[in-house]
């Protein structure tokens, strides 16, 4: 009976142990703390198909759940995409957006700003840069946005925000976005941001909202309120999606690739490399999806890279690569010659490209090639000649045959170490080999 009393009573705490943890939580009154939703997204580099995707879920999913969003802007503006759209979406939310350009040295230019135009409340870090509003989308940027002002200034008066459209052409220091009215607040990090906007009243779509979002610092205080932060990512294959979607990333990852499957042509067979350059080429044809070049010039890049590799395949250093190298060095200027400057291939990185081209394919793989040809040419000379294994092979060991130590492989059963072993045909650089027969018959008398 005791024990039956004893897990009675053991139960009986088990059950309302929940129900005591919980109490204490709550305050004298006996409510229990609120809580408030805050998600951190981070906008960071130029806007592509895969960083705008990802906005668009994350923002329904906290509209849906009605928790703060806050935008953790750097970014020049959006590539190849509508970055008006964008902001009207943020305009749009039922919830509060907050727009905050950090941490230093982050900027807010193009749809980077129009974001900050159409949050409930937007915020700087001291030593940020907010603008300038144009090129709205830095893969186009003489586009022409007609009524975008007047967008502008709607989504302004909705906000009750005390907004000036000046100075809408430069960058701006953190200081003068603040006296401009683009911004409200200055904060250095997340944490003191919540802190400076909680009891703010701003405007959303559905009407306004009073912002809880202090930080608690004490029990008092966390008995009061809870703030969740949530600081969203991209997973990791977005993050992959996103790194690749730059012209300067698409040019190194087709220049490398291209350059790993040339070099699979001075090797008699496919490894690494090939694999590693297969790879490469399939993330810069994403990465060309997203930003389209401008194909003259991608096909001269191409092309050039192709009389490169055409003059190492006929074993010499001539007139070809002259013609590759100044048709690959034209066009990895003119690939990508009509985006902005913010996202444009850096000069230095073409002419080291064009250095490296030369010193690859001109003298690299030439002498590769042509020192393969020599090992193979040697290799023929020793079909018929007799050697011997020095080590297993099984199928494939090493063999000495005329001075030198050589790869071997069997064409039929093991071959063991001492063997004395003929050559019969070569496999690129790979000698096939047999034994004698009368190891062969020697072999056999032992064994009856």
């Amino acid at each position: 009976m005791r024990r039956v009393a004893l897990f009675s009573c053991l139960f009986g705490v088990l059950a309302l142990w929940p129900a005591s943890s919980g109490a204490a939580m709550r305050t004298a009154s006996g409510a229990e703390p609120d809580t408030a939703d805050v998600v951190v997204l981070k906008v960071e580099g130029a806007i592509d198909r895969p960083l705008l995707g990802y906005l668009q879920d994350r923002l329904d999913d906290a509209e849906a759940d009605g928790a703060v969003v806050v935008l953790q802007i750097d970014t020049s503006g959006t590539l190849d995409q509508d970055g008006v759209a964008l902001a009207q979406r943020i305009a749009d939310l039922d919830v509060p957006v907050i727009a905050w350009v950090g941490p230093t040295p982050a900027k807010a230019s193009g749809t980077g700003l129009l974001l900050m135009y159409a949050s409930s409340l937007a915020a700087v870090a001291p030593g940020s840069q907010t603008g300038p509003l144009h090129p709205i989308d830095v893969a186009d940027p003489d586009r022409a946005w007609v009524g975008l002002d007047e967008t502008i200034r709607g989504w302004i008066d909705e906000r009750d925000k005390d907004t000036q459209l000046e100075r809408l052409d430069e960058p701006l220091p953190a200081q003068d976005a603040i006296d401009l009215g683009i911004a409200t607040e200055a904060a250095a990090s997340v944490p003191e941001l919540m802190n400076a906007v909680d009891g703010e009243t701003v405007q959303t779509s559905a009407g306004p909202v009073t912002l809880q979002t202090r930080i608690a610092t004490d029990e008092a205080q966390a008995a009061e309120r809870v703030v969740r932060i949530t600081f969203d990512n991209m997973n990791p294959l977005q993050r992959v999606a996103h790194g690749v979607a730059s012209p300067s990333m698409i040019y190194f990852l087709l220049v490398i690739g291209l350059a790993c499957l040339a070099f699979e042509l001075t090797q008699p067979g496919f490894g690494f490399a090939g694999f590693s350059g297969v790879a490469m080429v399939l993330l810069a044809a994403y990465g060309i999806w997203v930003v389209p070049p401008w194909w003259p010039g991608m096909a001269l890049v191409l092309g050039g890279i192709g009389l490169m590799i055409a003059d190492v395949r006929l074993r010499r250093f001539g007139i070809l690569t002259g013609a590759g190298l100044v048709a690959f060095g034209t066009g990895s200027f003119l690939a990508w010659k009509g985006v902005d400057g913010s996202i444009a291939i850096s000069p230095w990185l073409i002419v080291g490209a064009i250095v490296a081209s030369l010193l690859y394919y001109g003298f690299g793989l030439t002498v590769a090639i042509q020192s393969r040809d020599r090992i193979v040419n040697t290799q023929q000379g020793l079909i018929g000649l007799v050697g011997e294994a020095r080590g297993t092979l099984s199928p494939e060991g090493p063999v000495y045959v005329k001075g030198t130590l050589w790869r071997g492989r069997s064409g039929g059963d093991e071959i063991a170490s001492g063997t004395k072993v003929r050559v019969r045909g070569v496999d690129g650089l790979v000698l096939r080999v047999e034994p004698e027969p009368e190891e062969v018959g020697a072999a056999a008398g032992s064994a009856d």
